[in-house]
Protein backbone atom coordinates (compact mmCIF):
# COMPACT_ATOMS: atom_id res chain seq x y z
CA UNK A 1 0.00 0.00 0.00
CA UNK A 2 1.13 3.44 -0.79
CA UNK A 3 0.64 6.50 1.00
CA UNK A 4 1.04 10.04 0.19
CA UNK A 5 0.21 12.83 2.32
CA UNK A 6 0.63 16.58 2.35
CA UNK A 7 0.90 18.91 5.51
CA UNK A 8 -0.58 22.24 5.28
CA UNK A 9 1.34 25.91 6.31
CA UNK A 10 4.82 24.46 4.47
CA UNK A 11 4.41 22.19 2.31
CA UNK A 12 5.26 18.34 3.22
CA UNK A 13 4.74 15.35 1.53
CA UNK A 14 5.97 11.78 1.64
CA UNK A 15 5.37 8.66 -0.02
CA UNK A 16 5.83 5.16 1.81
CA UNK A 17 5.43 1.60 0.18
CA UNK A 18 5.01 -1.41 3.02
CA UNK A 19 6.01 -5.07 1.98
CA UNK A 20 5.59 -7.96 4.48
CA UNK A 21 8.95 -7.48 5.99
CA UNK A 22 8.20 -4.48 7.87
CA UNK A 23 11.04 -2.62 5.53
CA UNK A 24 10.05 0.50 3.37
CA UNK A 25 11.12 3.04 1.51
CA UNK A 26 10.37 7.05 0.87
CA UNK A 27 9.57 8.30 -2.13
CA UNK A 28 9.82 11.81 -3.80
CA UNK A 29 6.06 13.14 -3.16
CA UNK A 30 3.99 14.76 -6.06
CA UNK A 31 4.68 18.37 -5.14
CA UNK A 32 1.87 20.15 -7.84
CA UNK A 33 0.63 19.30 -11.30
CA UNK A 34 3.85 21.25 -12.71
CA UNK A 35 6.77 19.94 -10.28
CA UNK A 36 8.21 17.10 -11.66
CA UNK A 37 11.80 17.24 -10.18
CA UNK A 38 13.40 19.00 -6.85
CA UNK A 39 17.13 18.81 -5.56
CA UNK A 40 18.15 17.32 -2.12
CA UNK A 41 19.24 20.94 -0.20
CA UNK A 42 19.99 18.68 2.88
CA UNK A 43 19.51 15.32 4.98
CA UNK A 44 17.93 15.68 8.20
CA UNK A 45 18.99 12.52 9.29
CA UNK A 46 21.23 9.97 8.96
CA UNK A 47 21.42 6.40 8.20
CA UNK A 48 21.49 4.66 11.74
CA UNK A 49 18.98 7.54 13.01
CA UNK A 50 15.88 6.09 14.35
CA UNK A 51 13.30 8.85 12.73
CA UNK A 52 9.84 9.35 14.64
CA UNK A 53 7.06 9.42 13.17
CA UNK A 54 6.67 12.71 11.04
CA UNK A 55 9.60 13.84 11.69
CA UNK A 56 11.54 15.81 9.04
CA UNK A 57 13.79 12.97 7.37
CA UNK A 58 15.01 16.04 4.50
CA UNK A 59 14.34 19.18 2.73
CA UNK A 60 13.97 18.96 -1.27
CA UNK A 61 13.60 22.65 -3.16
CA UNK A 62 12.39 22.49 -6.17
CA UNK A 63 11.75 26.16 -8.26
CA UNK A 64 9.17 27.32 -6.32
CA UNK A 65 8.84 25.98 -2.65
CA UNK A 66 10.83 24.13 -0.35
CA UNK A 67 9.36 20.58 0.60
CA UNK A 68 9.77 18.80 3.71
CA UNK A 69 9.70 15.16 3.50
CA UNK A 70 8.49 13.25 6.37
CA UNK A 71 8.86 10.06 7.84
CA UNK A 72 5.20 8.38 7.54
CA UNK A 73 5.50 6.48 10.78
CA UNK A 74 8.73 5.61 13.34
CA UNK A 75 11.78 3.44 11.68
CA UNK A 76 14.88 3.22 11.29
CA UNK A 77 16.27 5.02 8.16
CA UNK A 78 18.51 2.12 6.94
CA UNK A 79 19.94 3.65 3.55
CA UNK A 80 19.68 6.76 1.78
CA UNK A 81 19.81 7.02 -1.92
CA UNK A 82 20.28 10.12 -2.92
CA UNK A 83 22.79 12.89 -1.71
CA UNK A 84 22.23 16.75 -1.10
CA UNK A 85 22.82 18.20 -4.68
CA UNK A 86 21.07 15.57 -6.66
CA UNK A 87 18.48 15.86 -8.37
CA UNK A 88 15.63 13.77 -7.33
CA UNK A 89 12.31 13.10 -9.92
CA UNK A 90 8.89 12.63 -8.77
CA UNK A 91 8.68 8.78 -7.83
CA UNK A 92 12.24 7.93 -7.22
CA UNK A 93 13.35 6.29 -3.64
CA UNK A 94 14.53 8.58 -1.26
CA UNK A 95 15.27 6.25 0.99
CA UNK A 96 14.85 2.63 2.66
CA UNK A 97 13.38 2.78 6.47
CA UNK A 98 12.34 -0.44 8.12
CA UNK A 99 10.32 -1.06 11.66
CA UNK A 100 13.12 -3.25 13.09
CA UNK A 101 15.42 -1.20 15.27
CA UNK A 102 17.95 -3.66 15.10
CA UNK A 103 18.07 -4.03 11.19
CA UNK A 104 21.22 -0.90 11.03
CA UNK A 105 23.31 -1.60 7.76
CA UNK A 106 26.57 -3.19 9.50
CA UNK A 107 30.05 -1.61 8.70
CA UNK A 108 31.60 -1.44 5.20
CA UNK A 109 27.67 -1.70 4.23
CA UNK A 110 26.77 1.39 1.50
CA UNK A 111 24.83 4.09 2.71
CA UNK A 112 26.08 6.95 0.35
CA UNK A 113 23.62 8.37 -1.69
CA UNK A 114 23.60 7.87 -5.93
CA UNK A 115 25.03 4.16 -4.88
CA UNK A 116 24.69 1.79 -8.21
CA UNK A 117 22.11 -0.44 -6.60
CA UNK A 118 19.52 2.49 -7.04
CA UNK A 119 16.71 1.38 -8.73
CA UNK A 120 15.43 4.86 -9.36
CA UNK A 121 18.55 6.75 -10.91
CA UNK A 122 18.63 10.38 -9.94
CA UNK A 123 21.21 12.78 -11.97
CA UNK A 124 23.31 15.09 -9.68
CA UNK A 125 23.88 18.44 -10.88
CA UNK A 126 26.94 19.59 -12.42
CA UNK A 127 29.36 20.66 -9.54
CA UNK A 128 31.17 24.33 -10.04
CA UNK A 129 34.77 24.28 -11.00
CA UNK A 130 36.87 26.42 -9.80
CA UNK A 131 39.34 26.84 -12.99
CA UNK A 132 42.84 28.09 -10.38
CA UNK A 133 42.26 24.96 -8.79
CA UNK A 134 42.64 22.37 -11.40
CA UNK A 135 45.48 24.64 -13.52
CA UNK A 136 48.08 22.69 -14.26
CA UNK A 137 51.21 23.45 -11.85
CA UNK A 138 53.88 25.60 -13.35
CA UNK A 139 57.03 24.51 -15.12
CA UNK A 140 59.65 24.06 -13.40
CA UNK A 141 62.32 27.19 -13.70
CA UNK A 142 65.61 25.91 -15.01
CA UNK A 143 68.92 28.60 -14.47
CA UNK A 144 71.80 27.42 -16.76
CA UNK A 145 74.91 26.20 -15.34
CA UNK A 146 78.10 28.74 -14.65
CA UNK A 147 80.88 27.59 -16.02
CA UNK A 148 83.17 26.37 -12.96
CA UNK A 149 84.90 29.44 -10.78
CA UNK A 150 88.75 29.22 -10.57
CA UNK A 151 89.95 28.17 -7.33
CA UNK A 152 91.26 31.73 -6.38
CA UNK A 153 87.62 33.33 -7.26
CA UNK A 154 85.27 34.00 -4.19
CA UNK A 155 81.81 32.51 -4.87
CA UNK A 156 79.01 35.30 -4.85
CA UNK A 157 75.26 34.15 -3.83
CA UNK A 158 73.01 35.43 -6.30
CA UNK A 159 69.84 35.53 -4.26
CA UNK A 160 66.41 34.25 -7.34
CA UNK A 161 64.25 36.34 -8.02
CA UNK A 162 60.38 35.71 -6.44
CA UNK A 163 57.08 35.71 -8.68
CA UNK A 164 54.38 37.15 -6.75
CA UNK A 165 51.35 34.88 -7.19
CA UNK A 166 48.05 36.07 -7.12
CA UNK A 167 45.32 33.98 -4.59
CA UNK A 168 41.80 34.65 -6.20
CA UNK A 169 40.36 33.92 -2.44
CA UNK A 170 42.39 36.89 -1.51
CA UNK A 171 41.15 39.05 -4.25
CA UNK A 172 37.80 38.47 -2.45
CA UNK A 173 36.20 36.00 -5.22
CA UNK A 174 33.92 33.07 -4.42
CA UNK A 175 32.35 30.91 -6.66
CA UNK A 176 28.93 29.58 -5.65
CA UNK A 177 25.91 27.18 -7.40
CA UNK A 178 22.81 29.24 -7.95
CA UNK A 179 19.96 27.80 -6.05
CA UNK A 180 16.96 25.82 -8.22
CA UNK A 181 15.47 28.49 -7.38
CA UNK A 182 17.31 31.81 -8.86
CA UNK A 183 18.01 29.31 -11.82
CA UNK A 184 14.52 29.04 -12.45
CA UNK A 185 14.04 33.02 -11.59
CA UNK A 186 16.71 33.39 -14.51
CA UNK A 187 14.95 30.75 -17.03
CA UNK A 188 11.45 32.63 -16.74
CA UNK A 189 12.85 36.19 -16.73
CA UNK A 190 14.73 35.61 -19.99
CA UNK A 191 11.47 33.47 -21.01
CA UNK A 192 9.42 36.92 -21.06
CA UNK A 193 12.14 38.45 -22.98
CA UNK A 194 12.48 36.02 -25.80
CA UNK A 195 8.50 35.26 -26.32
CA UNK A 196 6.46 38.33 -25.36
CA UNK A 197 6.74 41.71 -27.41
CA UNK A 198 7.44 43.62 -24.54
CA UNK A 199 6.49 47.69 -23.91
CA UNK A 200 6.29 49.59 -21.27
CA UNK A 201 4.11 53.19 -20.54
CA UNK A 202 4.47 55.07 -18.34
CA UNK A 203 2.50 57.58 -15.90
CA UNK A 204 2.32 59.30 -12.51
CA UNK A 205 -0.46 59.66 -9.81
CA UNK A 206 -1.34 61.97 -6.89
CA UNK A 207 -1.16 60.16 -3.75
CA UNK A 208 -2.91 62.55 -1.79
CA UNK A 209 -6.66 61.82 -1.58
CA UNK A 210 -5.53 58.05 -0.85
CA UNK A 211 -3.46 58.97 1.85
CA UNK A 212 -5.60 61.63 3.47
CA UNK A 213 -8.05 58.79 3.19
CA UNK A 214 -5.39 56.56 5.02
CA UNK A 215 -4.55 58.89 7.65
CA UNK A 216 -8.46 59.79 8.30
CA UNK A 217 -9.51 55.93 8.84
CA UNK A 218 -6.14 53.55 9.67
CA UNK A 219 -7.55 53.26 13.51
CA UNK A 220 -10.88 52.75 12.64
CA UNK A 221 -9.75 50.22 10.22
CA UNK A 222 -7.48 48.11 12.88
CA UNK A 223 -9.88 48.69 15.60
CA UNK A 224 -12.69 46.69 13.09
CA UNK A 225 -10.68 44.63 11.47
CA UNK A 226 -7.57 43.75 13.22
CA UNK A 227 -5.05 44.89 10.37
CA UNK A 228 -3.71 48.07 9.24
CA UNK A 229 -4.76 49.50 6.01
CA UNK A 230 -2.23 49.67 3.30
CA UNK A 231 -1.89 51.52 -0.26
CA UNK A 232 -1.93 47.91 -1.75
CA UNK A 233 -5.44 47.28 -0.82
CA UNK A 234 -6.15 50.33 -3.12
CA UNK A 235 -4.16 49.14 -6.16
CA UNK A 236 -5.42 45.78 -5.61
CA UNK A 237 -9.35 47.19 -5.86
CA UNK A 238 -7.96 49.63 -8.86
CA UNK A 239 -6.67 46.79 -11.16
CA UNK A 240 -9.58 44.48 -10.62
CA UNK A 241 -11.85 47.48 -12.01
CA UNK A 242 -9.67 48.34 -14.94
CA UNK A 243 -8.88 44.02 -16.16
CA UNK A 244 -12.51 43.95 -15.74
CA UNK A 245 -13.09 47.10 -17.98
CA UNK A 246 -10.08 45.74 -20.04
CA UNK A 247 -10.44 42.36 -20.88
CA UNK A 248 -7.39 42.13 -23.30
CA UNK A 249 -4.97 43.21 -20.34
CA UNK A 250 -6.25 40.42 -18.67
CA UNK A 251 -5.88 37.72 -21.08
CA UNK A 252 -3.26 35.49 -22.30
CA UNK A 253 -2.30 34.14 -25.70
CA UNK A 254 -2.23 30.63 -25.92
CA UNK A 255 -0.82 29.12 -29.29
CA UNK A 256 -3.07 30.85 -31.94
CA UNK A 257 -5.78 31.72 -29.14
CA UNK A 258 -6.52 34.15 -27.08
CA UNK A 259 -7.82 33.32 -23.47
CA UNK A 260 -10.28 35.83 -22.16
CA UNK A 261 -10.56 35.86 -18.30
CA UNK A 262 -13.92 37.28 -16.18
CA UNK A 263 -12.06 36.76 -12.83
CA UNK A 264 -9.21 38.66 -11.72
CA UNK A 265 -6.48 36.56 -9.75
CA UNK A 266 -3.38 39.32 -9.31
CA UNK A 267 -0.08 37.99 -8.18
CA UNK A 268 1.85 40.08 -5.34
CA UNK A 269 5.59 39.97 -5.92
CA UNK A 270 7.25 39.52 -2.71
CA UNK A 271 10.58 39.36 -1.90
CA UNK A 272 12.56 36.80 0.39
CA UNK A 273 15.63 36.03 1.02
CA UNK A 274 16.01 33.10 -1.25
CA UNK A 275 14.57 34.78 -4.02
CA UNK A 276 11.55 36.72 -5.63
CA UNK A 277 7.94 34.42 -4.78
CA UNK A 278 4.31 35.92 -6.50
CA UNK A 279 1.61 34.21 -4.77
CA UNK A 280 -1.72 35.07 -5.67
CA UNK A 281 -5.02 36.82 -4.63
CA UNK A 282 -7.97 34.68 -6.06
CA UNK A 283 -11.34 36.65 -6.71
CA UNK A 284 -9.83 40.44 -5.97
CA UNK A 285 -12.98 41.51 -8.17
CA UNK A 286 -14.81 40.42 -4.78
CA UNK A 287 -12.63 41.38 -2.27
CA UNK A 288 -12.86 44.15 0.30
CA UNK A 289 -10.10 46.55 1.18
CA UNK A 290 -10.03 44.60 4.61
CA UNK A 291 -10.14 41.07 2.89
CA UNK A 292 -7.10 42.01 0.23
CA UNK A 293 -4.97 43.61 3.70
CA UNK A 294 -5.54 40.36 5.65
CA UNK A 295 -4.39 38.04 2.26
CA UNK A 296 -1.60 40.29 1.40
CA UNK A 297 -0.09 39.65 5.01
CA UNK A 298 -1.01 35.90 5.79
CA UNK A 299 0.73 35.14 2.59
CA UNK A 300 3.61 38.04 2.75
CA UNK A 301 4.78 35.89 6.02
CA UNK A 302 4.09 33.03 4.46
CA UNK A 303 6.46 33.69 2.24
CA UNK A 304 8.92 34.95 3.67
CA UNK A 305 9.12 31.79 6.10
CA UNK A 306 9.20 29.61 3.21
CA UNK A 307 5.75 28.00 4.09
CA UNK A 308 3.93 29.16 1.11
CA UNK A 309 1.90 26.15 -0.96
CA UNK A 310 2.50 25.28 -4.52
CA UNK A 311 -1.11 26.34 -5.22
CA UNK A 312 -0.78 29.34 -3.13
CA UNK A 313 1.60 30.36 -6.17
CA UNK A 314 0.08 28.89 -9.35
CA UNK A 315 -2.16 31.01 -11.86
CA UNK A 316 -2.57 34.36 -11.60
CA UNK A 317 -3.67 37.07 -14.12
CA UNK A 318 -2.37 40.29 -13.53
CA UNK A 319 1.19 41.20 -11.54
CA UNK A 320 1.65 44.06 -9.16
CA UNK A 321 5.24 44.84 -8.46
CA UNK A 322 6.30 47.39 -5.59
CA UNK A 323 9.91 48.67 -6.02
CA UNK A 324 8.74 51.47 -3.71
CA UNK A 325 9.61 49.61 -0.87
CA UNK A 326 13.02 49.62 -1.68
CA UNK A 327 13.56 53.37 -2.87
CA UNK A 328 12.83 52.52 -6.59
CA UNK A 329 11.88 55.77 -8.15
CA UNK A 330 10.96 54.37 -11.53
CA UNK A 331 11.22 51.14 -13.18
CA UNK A 332 10.28 48.85 -16.36
CA UNK A 333 9.11 45.61 -14.88
CA UNK A 334 9.55 42.26 -16.47
CA UNK A 335 6.07 40.22 -17.55
CA UNK A 336 5.43 37.40 -15.35
CA UNK A 337 4.52 34.77 -18.38
CA UNK A 338 2.14 33.41 -19.54
CA UNK A 339 -0.01 36.75 -18.07
CA UNK A 340 0.06 39.67 -20.51
CA UNK A 341 0.48 42.42 -17.94
CA UNK A 342 2.73 43.93 -14.95
CA UNK A 343 2.09 46.84 -13.22
CA UNK A 344 5.10 48.62 -11.23
CA UNK A 345 4.94 50.82 -8.21
CA UNK A 346 7.43 52.86 -7.05
CA UNK A 347 8.46 55.23 -4.48
CA UNK A 348 6.46 58.15 -3.19
CA UNK A 349 7.90 61.68 -3.50
CA UNK A 350 7.08 64.92 -2.70
CA UNK A 351 7.17 66.81 -6.31
CA UNK A 352 6.39 70.18 -7.77
CA UNK A 353 3.33 70.25 -9.90
CA UNK A 354 1.06 72.40 -11.69
CA UNK A 355 -2.41 72.52 -9.87
CA UNK A 356 -5.18 74.73 -11.36
CA UNK A 357 -1.87 76.51 -13.31
CA UNK A 358 -0.42 76.99 -9.51
CA UNK A 359 2.78 74.96 -8.31
CA UNK A 360 1.92 72.93 -5.72
CA UNK A 361 3.84 70.43 -3.58
CA UNK A 362 2.22 66.97 -3.89
CA UNK A 363 3.02 63.48 -2.99
CA UNK A 364 3.56 61.58 -6.27
CA UNK A 365 4.55 58.53 -7.88
CA UNK A 366 5.00 56.90 -10.73
CA UNK A 367 3.67 54.14 -12.09
CA UNK A 368 4.95 51.61 -15.37
CA UNK A 369 2.90 49.14 -16.96
CA UNK A 370 4.99 46.22 -18.87
CA UNK A 371 2.72 44.74 -21.25
CA UNK A 372 2.55 42.03 -24.53
CA UNK A 373 2.58 43.96 -27.46
CA UNK A 374 1.49 41.19 -29.18
CA UNK A 375 -2.15 41.15 -27.45
CA UNK A 376 -2.59 44.81 -26.01
CA UNK A 377 -2.32 47.71 -28.08
CA UNK A 378 -0.85 50.96 -26.93
CA UNK A 379 -4.43 52.47 -26.70
CA UNK A 380 -5.57 50.03 -24.59
CA UNK A 381 -3.11 49.76 -22.09
CA UNK A 382 -2.76 53.72 -21.89
CA UNK A 383 -6.38 53.89 -20.93
CA UNK A 384 -5.85 51.34 -18.50
CA UNK A 385 -2.96 52.65 -16.55
CA UNK A 386 -4.75 56.38 -17.16
CA UNK A 387 -8.13 54.06 -14.88
CA UNK A 388 -6.18 53.46 -12.15
CA UNK A 389 -4.60 57.00 -11.92
CA UNK A 390 -7.79 57.92 -11.66
CA UNK A 391 -9.47 55.59 -9.16
CA UNK A 392 -6.25 56.14 -7.07
CA UNK A 393 -6.23 59.74 -7.04
CA UNK A 394 -10.20 59.76 -6.33
CA UNK A 395 -10.04 56.67 -3.96
CA UNK A 396 -14.40 57.28 -3.72
CA UNK A 397 -14.81 55.91 -7.19
CA UNK A 398 -13.59 52.55 -5.94
CA UNK A 399 -15.87 52.49 -2.55
CA UNK A 400 -18.88 53.90 -4.74
CA UNK A 401 -18.60 51.73 -7.77
CA UNK A 402 -18.58 54.96 -10.16
CA UNK A 403 -16.98 56.16 -13.45
CA UNK A 404 -17.59 59.65 -13.02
Amino acid sequence: MCVRRANGMRLRAMAVCAPPDAKFVVEVPHMGESITEATVIEWSKKTGDVVEMDEVICQLETDKVTVDVRAPKRGLLVETLAAEGEIVYVGNQLAKMSEDMSAAPSVGESSEAGSSGNENPVFASQDSVDPESSAAPPAARTTPVAPAAAPSEKKVAVPTPVTPTLNISEAGERRVQMTRMRRRIAERLKEAQNTAAMLTTFNEVDMSALMDMRSDFKDSFVKKHGVKLGFMSAFVKACSVALMEQPEVNAIIDGTDIVYRDYVDISVAVSTPTGLVVPVLRGCENMSFAAIEKTINSLGERARDGALSIDEMQGGTFTISNGGVFGSLLSTPILNMPQSAILGMHIIQKRAVVINDKIEIRPMMYLALSYDHRLIDGREAVSFLRRIKTLIEDPRRLLLDIDV
